[in-house]
């Protein structure tokens, strides 16, 4: 009797162990995705141990919260003001994961649906609080790099703020009235036509100052040369000439008198 006492005993704890195990114990942490434990009954939220990939085995009474924590996309289709009132539509992407270390307090303060509660609409609200700062025309063409740059840097620090990385933010589109765009579209035409017209004068003013102190040098140079031909000069030339000439191994040098200058007169073939 006793025997079969323990028997049973044993037997109904091996079925107690073995529910036990059968009820949300076993938890796989696929790659790209980490854990947050929930002890209900003891410590709570545990914001400082994250569970990284493989498998966990957790009582049954406690909760697992997996996350994934690859990089991300979203894309988001806006009507913002600009500075002025006027409508722009903008298409944003945004990339971004959640920070490893700090899933705990993501989870603590938004839970699973994060990207609902935090990433769009901060997204969202960036992008209409920076486009309203600036013209349409800045929006679209002159400081669209300027935009972009201000958009990405306060939504990367609020999201930094709340345990989320953002990696990149591109505005991939920028629509506008078509009447605005075609005068925006005019002016910037003009503009270039503008700025072409005043280079092609600005070239040309500097190729006349130029020839201009190109002009004047020469003046000066022959001035100089004409100021030191004397006739002393003039003849000493001459006589070096005369000299060089009659040494040819071409000519046939007759002198019959003198020249200008005293110089003599050199005749031959050749």
């Amino acid at each position: 009797m006793k025997k079969t006492t323990t028997f049973w005993i044993i037997l109904a704890v091996i079925l107690l162990i073995a529910g036990i195990l059968s009820t949300a114990t076993f938890v796989t942490i696929q790659p790209g995705e980490r854990g947050v434990i929930f002890r209900k009954f003891t410590t709570g939220l545990d914001k400082e141990h994250i569970y990284k990939p493989g498998f966990k085995i957790i009582a049954p009474w406690n909760d697992m919260y997996l996350y994934n924590v690859k990089e991300q996309q979203e894309e988001e289709e806006l009507d913002v003001l600009d500075k002025n009132g006027l409508d722009i539509a903008m298409d944003v992407s945004v990339r971004f994961n959640p920070i490893y270390d700090n899933l705990g307090h993501l989870h603590e303060t938004f839970g699973k649906s994060y990207i609902e509660q935090l990433v769009i609409p901060e997204v969202r609200s960036t992008v209409r609080r920076v486009a309203g700062r600036y013209t349409a025309e800045e929006i679209y063409s002159t400081k669209r790099g300027e935009v972009e740059s201000a958009i990405k840097k306060e939504t990367r620090k609020v999201l930094a703020n709340n345990h989320v990385d953002m990696k990149a933010l591109l505005i991939r589109s920028i629509r506008l009235p078509e009447q605005i765009k075609s005068a925006i579209e005019k002016k910037l035409k003009e503009e270039q036509e503008a700025l072409a017209y005043e280079y092609r004068l600005e070239r040309e003013r500097s190729e006349a100052e130029r020839k201009e102190i190109q002009a004047e040098g020469e003046a000066r140079a022959n001035e100089i040369i004409n100021e030191s031909l004397t006739p002393e000069l003039l003849r000493m030339r001459g006589i070096e000439a005369t000299l060089k000439l009659s040494e040819s191994q071409n000519s046939k040098v007759v002198v019959i008198g003198s020249g200008d200058g005293g110089l003599p007169v050199i005749l031959g073939n050749q």
